[in-house]
């Protein structure tokens, strides 16, 4: 069996980052740029005040100067006229100056009588100008290598930037597999359950950003899965769950060997999920993950999300974060194993609690779950306190 980490290396190897499409900027959350973005202005585009109060020339900024007040200039309103020694102009923030060599008094640092306005006895050596190009000039690049955040998009916004070339978002082609499984909202039969797993699987995409086509259920025989996988044509990425183990009814590692697959490996030393396959499929990956719902949904954890970020120019990698153990826990046997866990917060670090049912079938605890407690294979046992890592659920 691979060992979680050389699979991860072999499921990303399989993958590449996308190719670009141009988008409008209003769309650009959490997307990955492909090209740098241009100013196509500087901005400010002038000088402007930093504050309300009184603009005057920089040789008149004295105390208790008496000024004559012979206009204002306010933000999308500027003062047009002349402005020499011995004037000011009434000035609010934002608003452009009306020319360079001067300076802005705050106005509670003046006293207005009339046309006439009289400066305190004591001033700031502070101008209050925000100087034309302080924040970018036009023609400035922008291009972070993380995806875009609304501060990001903010300053595209003010850079007049209306469209982005971004890596274009995976079309993941999702296929559920199994003569038992009914839709939600059908009845099901005397043998049969209730499909789950193409939800989870489906919302893991969307979160990370990708678009979800849920196809309809393969049943267990070669021509269903056939037309199934038809059905996927176009997807960068094809998950399927169930039949890729090894009982008769497990066709799907089959079938799609018949229709191309290149498999780059089956089973790995992990629990939940040793029956996951990955490989090449014609123009798509695919990442087969097992039948129970909570081996899918760690499974998805470990290597779909990270093989989304990876399409999409995003840092696959995964950082495990640390938390203190809050019970004893027996050796861990020749599989890591990710416990589903509840945190609570402490000063420090959170203390991690493993569910006592670890059955990969219930999804009740897996709802209740907001961590992966990762127990290294061929490690333990562990006692209360011990500092351990864990991935979160979101």
């Amino acid at each position: 069996m691979l060992p979680v980490e050389e699979a991860l290396e072999r499921v990303l190897a399989l993958v590449a980052p996308l190719p670009a499409e141009t988008m409008p900027l209003r769309e650009g959350a959490g997307r990955v740029m492909t090209a740098p973005a241009t100013a196509g202005l500087t901005q400010p585009p002038f000088s402007g005040s930093a504050m309300d109060g009184y603009w005057l020339d920089t040789a008149d900024h004295k105390p208790s100067a008496k000024l004559q007040v012979v206009g204002e200039s306010a933000a999308g309103r500027s003062y047009q006229g002349e402005v020499t020694q011995g004037q000011a102009i009434r000035i609010f923030t934002g608003a452009p100056v009306p020319r360079e060599g001067g300076v802005v008094v705050l106005q509670e640092n003046t006293t207005r009588a009339g046309d006439w306005v009289t400066l305190a006895d004591s001033l700031s050596g502070n101008d209050n100008i925000r100087p034309k190009g302080q924040d970018f000039a036009k023609g400035a690049p922008f291009h972070p290598d993380r995806p875009l955040n609304a501060r990001d998009l903010g300053l595209l916004a003010a850079m007049n930037v209306a469209q982005l070339e971004v890596h274009r978002k995976p079309v993941v082609a999702i296929i559920a597999t199994g003569d038992e499984l009914v839709m939600p909202g059908e009845t099901p039969g005397p043998d049969q359950i209730v499909s789950s797993n193409s939800f989870i699987v489906a919302a893991q995409v969307e979160a990370m950003g990708g678009i979800a086509r849920m196809l309809p259920i393969a049943r267990d025989d070669r021509e269903s899965l056939r037309m199934v996988f038809d059905l996927a044509k176009g997807a960068d990425l094809i998950v399927t769950s169930g039949g890729a183990s090894v009982g008769d009814h497990d066709l799907v590692g089959e079938v799609a060997a018949e229709l191309g697959l290149e498999r780059s490996f089956w089973k790995i030393a992990m629990r939940p999920g040793k029956p996951l396959m990955a490989g090449r499929m014609g123009e798509a990956v695919l990442l087969g993950l097992p039948g129970n719902p909570v081996s899918a949904t760690v499974c998805a954890e470990l290597f779909l999300k990270p093989m989304l970020a990876k399409m999409q120019g995003r840092d696959p990698q995964i950082t495990p974060r640390r938390a203190v153990l809050g019970c004893d826990l027996g050796p861990t046997g020749p599989r890591t194993h990710y416990m589903r866990a509840c945190l609570s917060a402490t000063d420090g670090l959170p203390v991690i609690m493993p569910f006592d049912n670890q059955d990969s079938a219930i999804l009740s605890i897996l709802a209740q779950a907001d961590a992966l407690l990762i127990c290294e294979r061929d490690s333990g046992p562990y006692k209360q306190g011990t500092e351990m890592c864990y991935l979160p659920l979101m």
